[in-house]
């Protein structure tokens, strides 16, 4: 399954290098964006594809959501970023830097809604995690 996973997102990463940052597939027209991270137990240098939401009142601050597409487990990227603190993104033809924070509360579940409204696939997610898991939002927001 690792393998998989990893395969795939190899193909996300270099589509999205070799067309600006858009891709095609299940991913066409959809906000994406790469994250470099460390992971916080092997060190290792990851990338992780990833949608995001841009925030109406903030444009240095993005968000992701740690969906997993509903797994019972958040995905180790979440807990590689919450713990560093900080990350790299590629988007479109930019690489920069940003500060990680996670959305709890009232703040969480807008963003969260408005996510859900525009991709119908990240409200069937909650629905698979309900009961099992909160599905985290992380602001990643320019340095």
């Amino acid at each position: 399954m690792e393998t998989a996973v990893s395969d795939w997102n190899t193909q996300i990463i270099d589509e999205f290098r070799a067309n600006e940052g858009r891709v095609g597939g299940p991913f066409e027209g959809a906000p994406m964006l790469l994250v470099h991270h460390v992971g916080r137990k092997s060190g290792k240098q990851t990338v992780s594809p990833m949608m995001y939401l841009q925030s109406d009142d903030d444009p240095a601050t993005i968000y992701v959501f740690a969906s997993k597409a509903g797994a019972p487990t958040h995905p180790a990227w979440y807990f590689n970023l919450v713990a560093a603190g900080r990350a790299t993104v590629e988007r479109g033809t930019q690489t920069y830097d940003v500060t990680v924070a996670e959305l709890t509360g009232d703040d969480r579940d807008r963003v969260y809604a408005e996510q859900a409204s525009r991709y119908p696939g990240f409200a069937e997610y909650a629905e698979k995690t309900a009961g099992v898991r909160v599905i985290p939002v992380l602001a990643l927001t320019r340095v």
